[in-house]
This record gives C-alpha cells, sequence and structure tokens, in this order.
C-alpha cells in the first residue's frame, strides 16, 4: 500500500512527537541554580595562611569577622600581604609599638568603607602569627594595633577536631 506524502508526514510525526523535550525550562532551573550556588558562595571567609606559618588549634565556635590581616612569620610582619617590618629589627628592642606597623595600619583604616558595625573607634584586625613566636614580639604587635585605633583584635587559629 503506497502513502501519500501526506500520511508519510503525519506518521513522521507522530514518531518525533514521542521524544519532544522542552529545554527552555531545564535551561531556567539551571541558570537559577548557578545563581543561588554564586549569591551562597561569598558567604565563606577564609584566610590564606602561608607554609611558614602554624597556627594554634582552638576548639572556639565563632566564625571570624572581615577585617584587616597582619601576618607575624618568624622573619616578617606583613598587613594584607604587604612586608611591613622584619622580626629581627623589632624582637630585641625595649619599644612597645612598632612603628612601620601602626603607620600601615592607619594607613588601611583610611581605605576601609566605615559601616555601622564597623564604627570609626572600633575597627578589627586579625593576626596570624605563627604558633612559636615570642610573647614579647605579639604584644609589641597588639599594643602597635591598639595605638592604630584597632581595638577589637583577633587571633586566627585552626579548629581542633572534636570537643
Amino acid at each position: 500500500m503506497k502513502m501519500s506524502p501526506l500520511q508519510r508526514r503525519k506518521a513522521r510525526k507522530r514518531d518525533y512527537s514521542l521524544v519532544d523535550m522542552n529545554l527552555v525550562s531545564l535551561i531556567d532551573i539551571f541558570t537559577l541554580l548557578i545563581f543561588f550556588l554564586l549569591a551562597n558562595s561569598t558567604e565563606v571567609e577564609t584566610l590564606t595562611v602561608t607554609q611558614a606559618i602554624k597556627l594554634p588549634e582552638s576548639t572556639a565556635e565563632k566564625a571570624p569577622k572581615e577585617a584587616v590581616v597582619v601576618l607575624v612569620s618568624d622573619k616578617e610582619i606583613l598587613v594584607q600581604g604587604h612586608a611591613v617590618a622584619r622580626v629581627a629589627d623589632f624582637l630585641d628592642t625595649e619599644q612597645d609599638v612598632i612603628e612601620p606597623l601602626r603607620a600601615e595600619l592607619e594607613a588601611e583604616a583610611g581605605k576601609q568603607i566605615v559601616r555601622k558595625e564597623n564604627e570609626p573607634g572600633k575597627q578589627a584586625v586579625t593576626i596570624l602569627g605563627d604558633k612559636e613566636i615570642p610573647y614579647r614580639l605579639l604584644r609589641k604587635v597588639m599594643v602597635s594595633c591598639a595605638r592604630a585605633n584597632f581595638t577589637d583584635i583577633s587571633f586566627a587559629v585552626n579548629r581542633k577536631n572534636g570537643s
């Protein structure tokens, strides 16, 4: 039996209708998923720690706040990744304030945008210090931060597993 062109077209259309899929709705779903993941991934703050520093461990549950980062290694002091001073120059001095550190922190304070939670009198700084640095150096770093009007001082630590 010979089929007319119209009958053949109808038969082909029946075969294709079984596999008909609307990709527009799938693209919309994936677009929404990507926007959701991008929006929620920015809430995590990570601090980059070099191999030269071994942070102490703690069982603290509170997450760190966004702040200026002061990194203290056994060789140098860095503010936001920029070298400010050598540790050997200030380790055995009688001065309580490390002047290059204080000056750099004051410059960083001028760069920050003032928000309601970071009022001008209460600026935050996070100190990443090697667990082997002497306390007298750590004290000088804290005094320098306080003299630069950074009163909210936090220490970065590794979270201990368990209790």
